[in-house]
Formats: C-alpha cells, structure tokens, sequence
C-alpha cells in the first residue's frame, strides 16, 4: 500500500497534469478524466491517513473561507441572496470567455494555424534586449530553483546558455501572485517550461549564468514537460570538473537533497561514468557534453564540405555481407535468410569498386564501422563512425598523403575558429593543453620513426608492426623534437598491412602505406591499394584468404582498375584526441563495447 508521502507526491503530480492539460486546451473529456484520477487519489489518502487531503497552504484559506460565510449569514439573507447571484454571474461570465478562447485554440489548430508565440533562444537574450525590456516568450529547461521571501529564481538552460529568470508576487505590473511564485519555485529541476516575460538589466552581473547582464522578469509561466521530482542524476553533478570531488553514486536522492530551504550552494556525490551513460539522454545535457557532440558535427561538416569542394561524390555501402569484410575475421556474423553474412568491418572493398573500377575516381563515405573485438580499452569502440575517401591517383601515392594532411590542417583551423566558446566550456570540465600542428603536415618515414624511438633508448622493431605504448612514446618524442602533435608516417612493412596493400616497389620488404597520428595516437590507416588482378591474388592467397569469399571483388579488378589510394579515419577517436580526452566513450554518444549494449 502507497504510503502517505508517496500519495502527496502524486497528488501534486496529478494537479499539476492538470493544469497543464487545461492550459494546452486539451478536451472537456480528458480533463474530466484527469480530474477523475484526483478524486480517485485523494480518497485514497483519506483512507489510508483517515483524514481529508488538504493541499499545502491551503487549510489557512479554508479557514477564511468559512468565516467569509459566517459573516455573509449574519448580514441577512437578502444581501446573501445578492451577493450569491452577483458570484453566479462572474462565474457564467468566466466560463463564457474560456469557453470562447478554447474554440478559438481548436478553431486555429483545425486551420493548420499555429501559436503565435515567437519564442527566442536563451543565447539571443542580451544587454540590447534590456535595455529596451524586450518582451519575450522562452521554451528551456530549469536547471535550477530558488525561494526567496516573495519571490523565485530559476535558472533556465538551452544549450550551453543560462539565464535567470524571477517573479515576485505584488511587483511590478505582471499581476504575479503568492501562488504563482509558489508554483515557479516548486517546478522540478530538467521540467520543460515556457516561460513569457521581460528582459531587463540585471542590477549585477549574474554569475551563474551565461547571459549574466540580464535577467528576465516572468509574467506567464507554464510546465510544458515535468521531470520527476528524484532524478537518477543532476546535470551539475555530471557536468564537475574533472578530478574534483570524490567518485560516488549517481547523484539521484542524495543530489535532490542536496540543496537548503534557502538555495544554499548544491554539493552531491560525483557521477560515475557508468551510470552516466546508463542515464544518457540526462547527461548529454551537460555544457561539455553539448560541445564535445556538436564539434564531432562539425568535424563531420568540415569533412564532408572539404572533399565535396575537390570533386569528392559521397557513397552509400552495404553494412551488410556475404563472408567477412576485408577477408578479417573480427565480424558480428548472423544468419541472412539462411545464409551467413556479416556486418561490414569497413567500406574498403565498395570503396574501390567505385573509386578505380566504377568511374567516380574520388569517393567519401561517412557510416557506421563494426568490429567484433572483445577490447575494453580507452580508444576501442564495436560500433563507431568511419569518415573513409579513396581516390585515384597519377604519379604517386603521396598525392593522398598530401591531400589528408591539408583536409585535417583544415578542419582543425575551422574547429578552433567556429567552435570557440564550446572548446571553452569542454575545458572547464576536462581540461586540455590545444592540439599542436604544423604546415606542412610532418612526415616520416616508419624507419625513422623506429630511429627516434631506439635513440630515445626503446627497443623498437622495423621489421614489425609499432605497439601501442610505443606509439604513445613517438608522440611525445616527435612532439618534442618537432613541436607537433599531429603527423604522418609512412613505408610500413608489408606484412602488418591488409591483402589489398600495395607493396613497396624499392623494399619488397615495405607497403606504400601510412598512418596518421594525434599525441601519439593513431586516427588514420590508409594505403596505395593494389589494382591489378594477378598481385591482388597473390596477396589473397598468401593470407590465406578463400578467394570465393572476394569473388565479386576480383571481378571488378578484372574489367579494369585505375591507380588509387585512401584511407579510413575513426570519428571518435579523432575528436576525442583533439580534445585531449582520456576515453573514447566521453565522444561516442552512445557507446557500444563489449559490455555495452544499451541505451
């Protein structure tokens, strides 16, 4: 049986839903049923309390009512019979007008006609708008709560940008009254309201906020959406710097509790990185958060913008397929109508096909990559966003190596220039030295590479693939020695590279291959592949690769095939490494790895 906490709790819910419904215009019929489910509630209280539900506040109002009524008895019953019939009429008067402003709203909705509401963003409002006390309708979240005598401050978020907002009952001409601020002062941290008021001038800056200049004075306000009272986590809790406080719980119960009668300053337990992501949809609202994602965007723009600008077309090709992609063996299998099939490792093979064999010669694809690896590092995804280009080429490979680091050197500069303030913000919670980078890219060669490293005293091998610990040591090393965090290496051995690689035409020995890399970390894996049929099919066999399962692959090679090369670059991690982070989950919006399936 609900206790009588939990029955107060959802008789407020049920009449705050009822307001909202009435303010929305919704129907006679579901207002009625709602108003159903109160009565249903509060006879529910009574019986298990054994007293009638009284709101808070309101036994007070109760009180003077009855008096009312006792003085309205002794004054006679003519003047009680007036007086009934005066009421009578302003309440027939009041339905009247409701009733004609609901089928205004119906009327309007049935003509495709909309509010007429011309709501602003929180990032507009500013010192120009106060000074004219510009009226204007908002739509935000409330970040925060705080009661004051008379009065309320809210905190209102959109974005990255805050604005405080206040309603004082009895100041002013917006007719606010102790009700109203009771209301405001009561809505839950992360409801969804509307909010129609006027911008002034703060008296002093408002620190809290982001548009600190001004503030905005309510006159309306509405609940659009209601967030639970007890949140699995707060958005402040989640958006603590990195490495203040202690690792705790989520922040839920002990986080709503957090804060005084007073608004006193709110301080919860950290937000583990597990149940953020557990609570995704709640801690994407954090300042860092909306920055890290909307920069991913723009690296996905910038891209895009940049190869369509060189006579790049952009591809669509299949996740879906018959063997595994690339020939590899670290595919998510499933049963294709009783076949077996695959999903795509990387867009490689289709890439080709119509880069060099169909006619396109320069292609791009940005798409899902999967990878059926059981690694549960800080920079390995199973599901992530490849950016992939393959392009033909005329006298050599390096016509790609020069064309990727001119696209990064690119997309960097347009990052730092258009994304200042979200660099900013991603800084206050993580923060981060700016990425170094040169003009021209640096290049090496991976015998150079190994050099650097065995003077730096590691025990570096040019005959095998670099591990990862010594990758990080060649960033730091190159770092010092170049003064660059971003670099290109190429001349790998052909046997830490894939079937398709070109090899060295002067070190049997050695692939026209390349990796690039961010503070020693790689972002790019990319080549000069191999277009003639006969040396594909060496290559395949000497990987041991069944050639039926390439078949189509080594047709297309077989009706001609011109030079090319490309490469495939990992959005996330990309991101990640340009802003210094310590796990790629931090720029995966939804993580999958292999203990996470879910949200």
């Amino acid at each position: 049986m609900a206790s009588k906490e939990e029955l107060v709790a959802a008789i407020t819910d049920k009449g705050a839903e009822i307001r909202n419904a009435k303010t929305s215009g919704a129907d006679k019929d579901a207002v009625k049923a709602l108003v159903g489910e109160l009565l249903a509630l509060k006879s529910k209280y009574q019986e298990v309390t054994g007293e009638e539900y009284v709101a808070p506040g309101e036994q007070g109002s109760k009180d003077k009512s009855k008096a009312k009524k006792k003085d309205a008895a002794a004054g006679g019953a003519a003047a009680a019979g007036g007086g009934a019939d005066e009421r009578k009429a302003k309440k027939a008067e009041r339905m009247a007008q409701k009733e004609q402003a609901n089928q205004k709203a119906k009327a309007s909705k049935s003509a495709g006609g909309g509010s007429e509401r011309a709501y602003h963003a929180v990032i507009e409002l500013g010192e120009a708008m106060g000074r004219r006390e510009q009226r204007v309708w908002l739509r935000a979240r409330v970040h925060t709560t705080r009661s004051v005598g008379k009065g309320a401050f809210l905190l209102l978020r959109q974005g990255l940008a805050t604005v405080q907002a206040i309603l004082f009952a009895g100041k002013g001409g917006a007719g606010i009254t102790k009700d109203a601020v009771k209301y405001a002062s009561g809505i839950s941290r992360e409801s969804v309201v509307d909010i129609c008021g006027t911008v002034k001038l703060a008296p002093v800056p408002v620190e809290s906020a982001t548009q600190s200049l001004i503030e905005v004075h309510v006159e309306e306000i509405h609940v659009v959406s209601a967030a639970m009272a007890r949140l699995p986590l707060l958005v402040e809790d989640a958006s603590r710097p990195e490495g203040e406080g202690e690792e705790g719980g989520a922040g839920g119960d002990a986080a709503a509790e957090g804060e005084g009668e007073e608004g006193g300053a709110h301080v919860g337990p950290r937000v583990t990185a597990s149940t953020a992501l557990d609570y995704r949809w709640i801690d994407l609202r954090t300042p860092a958060n909306q920055s890290i994602f909307r920069i991913q965007s723009g690296v996905c723009q910038l891209f895009r913008d940049y190869l369509a600008a060189r006579g790049f077309v952009e591809i669509h090709s299949p996740k879906l397929l018959g063997g595994a992609s690339e020939g590899g063996s670290n595919v998510f299998t499933l049963d294709y109508f009783g076949s077996p099939a695959c999903l795509a490792q990387s867009p490689q093979l289709y890439k080709q096909m119509t880069a060099a064999c169909g006619g396109f010669e320069k292609v791009f694809e940005v798409g899902p990559v999967f990878r059926a690896e059981n690694s549960n590092t800080h920079r390995h995804l199973c599901e992530f966003t490849g950016l992939d280009l393959e392009m033909t080429i005329k006298e050599h490979y390096y016509e790609a190596l020069e064309l990727f680091g001119e696209l990064f050197v690119h997309i960097f500069d347009r990052i730092n220039e258009r994304y200042a303030a979200e660099l900013a913000a991603i800084g206050q919670q993580y923060p981060f030295e700016p990425l170094k980078y040169c003009r021209p890219t640096l290049r090496l060669s991976y015998y150079e590479g190994m050099k650097l490293l065995q003077d730096a005293g590691y025990d570096a091998n040019p005959a095998e693939d670099l591990p990862t610990e010594q990758e990080k040591a060649l960033g730091r090393i190159v770092r010092e020695k170049f003064g660059t965090d971003f670099f290109i290496m190429d001349k790998y051995p052909l046997a830490a590279r894939p079937f398709y690689t070109m090899p060295c035409p002067h070190d049997p020995n050695l692939s026209n291959s390349f990796d690039i890399f961010i503070r020693g970390e790689e972002i790019v894996s990319g080549a000069q592949r191999v277009h003639d049929v006969d040396l594909l099919i060496e290559r395949a066999k000497w990987w041991q690769i069944p050639l039926a399962s390439i078949g189509s692959y080594l047709d297309a090679f077989r009706h001609g095939a011109e030079p090319h090369a490309g490469g495939g670059i990992g959005l996330e991690r990309v991101v990640m490494l340009f802003l210094g982070l310590k796990n790629i989950r931090k720029t995966s919006m939804f993580p999958r790895d292999p203990k996470r399936i879910a949200p």
